[in-house]
C-alpha cells in the first residue's frame, strides 16, 4: 500500500475514533512510513526540521505518544526506535524480526505466539504488564 493510502487510512481511523490526526502528527507518521526502517525520535526530529523552523524534542515525543496510543506506530524496545504499524485498524499482538545487518523489520501478528507466552507466564506465576517480542538476527537478503 502506498504512503498516501496508508496516511488516508490513518486519517479515517482517527476520524472514526473521534480523535484528530493533526498535520504535525501526520508528518511524523509520514516520515515513519516513508523511511521503511525504524527511526529514533531525534532522527524524526531531524527529518521534520529540514527546510523548516527548528522544533523541540517534546513536539515529536507528543506526536509519537498519540500515534502509539492509536496503534498507528510501534515502539521497538531493543532499538529505542519507532515504525509504522501495518495493521492499525485493530489492536493486535505484534512480534518483530529485526535484521542486525540492514535494520529491516518484519512485523508479525501471531495470536498463537502471544497466547503461548501468556500461558507460560501464567504457569510460572508471572503477571506480565507488557508483552514485547523482538527477535534479532539476519534477514534472508543479508545472509
Amino acid at each position: 500500500m502506498s504512503a498516501e493510502r496508508r496516511l488516508e487510512r490513518a486519517m479515517r481511523l482517527c476520524t472514526g475514533r473521534g480523535v484528530r490526526l493533526t498535520p504535525q502528527r501526520a508528518r511524523v507518521l509520514r516520515i515513519l512510513i516513508e523511511a521503511e526502517r525504524p527511526l529514533g525520535a531525534y532522527e524524526i526530529l531531524a527529518e521534520m526540521a529540514e527546510g523548516q523552523r527548528v522544533l523541540a524534542p517534546p513536539t515529536v515525543y507528543r506526536a509519537l505518544e498519540f500515534l502509539l496510543a492509536q496503534g498507528l506506530v510501534h515502539r521497538l524496545e531493543t532499538l529505542n526506535a519507532f515504525i509504522d504499524c501495518r495493521h492499525p485498524e485493530r489492536p493486535h499482538p505484534a512480534q518483530f524480526l529485526i535484521c542486525s545487518e540492514c535494520g529491516r523489520v518484519v512485523e508479525i501478528d501471531d495470536e498463537a505466539i502471544a497466547a503461548r507466552l501468556l500461558d507460560a507466564a501464567t504457569q510460572s506465576g508471572f503477571a506480565p504488564s507488557r508483552k514485547v517480542v523482538e527477535v534479532i538476527g539476519v534477514c534472508e537478503g543479508c545472509r
